[in-house]
């Protein structure tokens, strides 16, 4: 008999958040790979829905003002749901019932109270359909997840044939089917605006604040050919903005990369790229700015991070100042410009000082890019959260809320609120120029 699943991506629970070509990819892939079998798939996105667009598919998420939890009330901030509302969810839900199992994912580990608000949905209309929760939250926090989040099984790390066994362990069997795999993109956003690109999973460096060698085992690339593919099927079908989501994109770029962009060019397929994540700025050099610019690079982000030499090596070595000069001269070379080049400044990290985000700031209005200043956010697992953890400054049982960018920016890096703003729209005042 043909089995039968439903996927949810939840609720953003946030102070805010916008729409930067955001999609699920965790969720589809599991999609993907239960497409290998003989079954029938069903999904409800419930940040699948924009209030206003904006820029190339970007835009803001419908929001509802929603109580906030006991331990964010010193945060003077609104707290709020992003996304359809409740009662829309529970239609989709009641018209995708029954099933035999529920995959639920979750994104941001201080996004879980969306988490646990579907899956009590859930229970309230069918309490005998098992709950699958995966994703970086249960990854990072999979203890925090069996106690709190009300899921019958959680997942952890990524999708591989684990899946397999935990419908086995919920009494249900995968029946092999006869089709190949399709694109995962292609079954659930045929009509698109924009699609989500990930060329590759996990990252040849290791940055103290980043957990993409906790969420990844090791670090793969996709065959270029593959994700031409990918792109030219989304193209027939009307899409034309695509962002690339990988951790490191321009990792062994003559081999990669470069021989994407190349097959992009000789299709003469009108697309936009954009890169919400950063990327790596030493692998900019003249062919590959050239490159970038002439197959549709619209939006780009550099990661640069601190300006401070000492942490730069500390952190992980990605970046220093020569070579994000050399990048962002490379690409103003061939005609990108201030609009196009957005470089990401974090504040928050262990010990550093609002001194040190200052000087950054000059740096880089010196070098006529962007300024996207990015609040600090702990991982477990990382270096970063272990120094925290030995300052004293969090503990093992800190509640996953406050590693929340803004709460922890507010609440426990010591900062002044005050000279936070006065940061905050210098740079806005500067961008705007």
């Amino acid at each position: 008999m043909k089995a039968n699943f439903l996927l949810i991506n939840p609720w953003i629970y946030d102070f805010a958040a916008f729409n930067l070509w955001s999609r699920p990819l965790g969720l589809l892939k599991v999609a993907e790979y239960l497409s290998g079998f003989d079954c029938e798939i069903k999904f409800i996105n419930c940040t699948d829905r924009m209030e206003s667009e904006k820029k190339f598919g970007t835009g803001k998420y419908p929001r509802q003002s929603v109580k906030k939890p006991d331990i964010l009330k010193e945060v003077p901030l609104t707290y709020a749901r992003y996304g359809i509302t409740a009662q829309e969810f529970i239609e989709k839900l009641t018209n995708c019932l029954p099933c035999d199992a529920i995959f639920v994912t979750s994104i941001m580990t201080y996004w879980y109270p969306g988490t646990q608000e579907v899956i009590k949905i859930i229970r309230s209309l069918s309490s005998d359909i098992p709950v699958i929760l995966g994703g970086i939250y249960p990854t990072l926090y999979s203890d925090h997840a069996r106690t709190h989040s009300g899921a019958d099984h959680v997942f952890t790390g990524s999708i591989d044939s684990r899946i397999n066994s935990a419908l086995q362990s919920l009494g249900i069997t995968l029946n092999q089917g006869n089709k190949s795999l399709p694109y995962y993109r292609l079954n659930f956003y045929e009509h698109s605006r924009f699609a989500p690109l990930l060329t590759s999973t996990g990252c040849p460096y290791k940055c103290t604040y980043c957990a993409s060698a906790l969420l990844n085992k090791g670090f793969m690339q996709r065959h270029p050919q593959d994700v031409l593919q990918e792109i030219d099927e989304l193209y027939q079908k009307g899409t034309r903005d695509f962002a690339f989501y990988d951790d490191a994109l321009l990792a062994n770029p003559d081999h990669h990369i470069k021989v994407l962009l190349r097959e992009i060019i000789r299709s003469t397929m009108k697309v936009r790229f954009h890169c919400p994540n950063g990327i790596h700025a030493g692998f900019i050099d003249d062919e590959l700015a050239d490159l970038m610019k002439r197959s549709g690079f619209t939006t780009l982000r550099l990661g640069f991070e601190t300006v401070n030499s000492r942490r730069q090596e500390e952190t992980g070595g990605k970046v220093n100042h020569d070579s994000i000069r050399s990048a962002v001269r490379n690409l103003q070379k061939r005609g990108f410009e201030k609009k196009h080049i957005g470089t990401y400044l974090m504040y928050g990290l262990p010990g550093q000082e609002l001194s040190e985000i200052r000087e950054g700031i000059a740096f880089l209005k010196d070098l006529g890019v962007r300024i996207n200043l990015t609040e600090f956010s702990p991982l477990p697992g990382t270096a970063c959260w272990d120094e925290l953890l030995d300052r004293r400054i969090i503990s093992r049982s800190t509640d996953p809320l406050l590693m929340n960018n803004t709460v922890f920016s507010y609440m426990l890096n010591g900062y002044d609120p005050e000279e936070i703003s006065s940061i905050k729209e210098d740079v806005m005042s500067y961008n705007a120029l």
